[in-house]
């Protein structure tokens, strides 16, 4: 059986390039870089600068053989925080839009999955990747959950995370072109206030509530739970008006910069060497994803009357962090959004084990013993 240090998104790091430099030059080279290209990005009026210039920068640094990586710790705490940050946007209006369309949407999230199915069973019938590998990392669910339920069923956990990151970074980027260049988003983006004062006690309660959702969720085992959790109860609090959610913009940028690091880092050599079989087709499964996406947007857009942009991130088959972190910084119904984005998560989570065991018998994939 393999290591359980092979089964982490990251190899063992090997000595070449920025490798031989010490962790303190390395980390320096990451932050001047991620400081860099957001700038450029925020210049352009490209919303999340914040976490697509510390997304590319990390995989600059990753690829040329740096070493370092994140605490587990503090990218679960990132995505707690997110996930708070969301609920403060909630409002009670999503609950009606979504009794009065429900159909649609269960359909537009049904569709999603199966054509992230398909995609997996045409990879795995080709015999481009073993057992159900393709079929995980084809699946348009939640990258760190679609890691753990594959090595569960005996895939190659290091091709499954580079394909669900690879297609993370292709959604983020593409929905960040969406919403600068098609959506109508024009000019610079509002300047952010960085140090704003303080309201200590919205401050502590949102704090609290990131807290024991992290915790909550993380003790529950819920799929994406640190995210979830604190995104659920945070908006139930903050739709009562019992909470009222407030985060400072340095500590948000912070957490975005973790996130982006932490998918950047994640593309080294030795991962894309032991890829590189798989990155033809796993591009063309990502760009028919994103197109289908598109379409099923462009539906919601003349049946439910949503604008464009939420329309499109709200389809897309990205992480749900990043598109949260890009909803955040545009002009949508972020609560309309993480709703249908919570929505594909869960139905992924419930059919994912026997939809991936079932198509992969069809495609003739070896199994391990249920």
């Amino acid at each position: 059986m393999r290591s359980a240090r092979l089964m982490t998104p990251h190899l063992s790091p090997v000595k070449t390039g920025l490798g031989r430099r010490s962790h303190v030059v390395q980390w320096s080279l990451l932050l001047v870089l991620s400081l860099a290209i957001a700038g450029g990005l925020e210049a352009l009026g490209i919303p999340a600068a914040l976490l697509m210039g510390p997304m590319v920068a990390g995989g600059i640094v990753g690829l040329n053989g740096g070493t370092i990586r994140l605490n587990r710790v503090l990218v679960l705490a990132c995505q707690t925080l997110i996930g708070t940050m969301i609920a403060g946007s909630i409002t009670g209006d999503i609950v009606g839009t979504f009794l009065g369309n429900w159909p649609l949407f269960l359909g537009i999230v049904v569709c999603v999955i199966t054509m992230s199915t398909l995609s997996g069973y045409m990879i795995t019938r080709l015999n481009v990747l073993p057992g159900t590998t393709a079929i995980w990392g084809c699946s348009a669910g939640a990258a760190t959950t679609m890691m753990v339920m594959a090595e569960a069923y005996g895939a190659d956990v290091r091709l499954v995370a580079f394909m669900q990151y690879l297609r993370v970074v292709f959604v983020a980027a593409a929905a960040a072109l969406v919403a600068r260049y098609w959506a109508g988003l024009e000019g610079a983006p509002t300047a952010i206030v960085w140090f704003e004062p303080i309201a200590a006690l919205s401050l502590a309660q949102t704090l609290a509530v990131a807290v024991f959702g992290g915790m909550l969720g993380w003790y529950l085992r819920i799929p994406a739970g640190v995210l979830l959790m604190p995104f659920l109860i945070g908006g139930l609090l903050s739709v009562t008006g019992s909470v009222h959610i407030h985060l400072p913009e340095w500590l948000l940028a912070i957490s975005y910069a973790v996130l982006g690091w932490n998918i950047g880092l994640g593309f080294t050599r030795p991962v894309i060497a032991h890829a590189r079989r798989v990155l033809l087709p796993t591009v063309a499964s990502i760009l028919v994803l994103m197109g289908i996406s598109g379409i099923l947007a462009f539906i919601l857009t003349q049946t439910a009357g949503i604008d464009p942009l939420t329309a499109y991130l709200a389809t897309s088959p990205g992480g749900m962090d990043s598109i949260a972190i890009i909803a955040a910084s545009s002009n949508v119904d972020i609560s309309f959004v993480m709703a249908l984005q919570t929505a594909r998560l869960l139905l992924v989570m419930a059919m994912g084990p026997p939809l991936a065991r079932f198509v992969a018998k069809r495609a003739g994939a070896r199994l391990p013993p249920a």
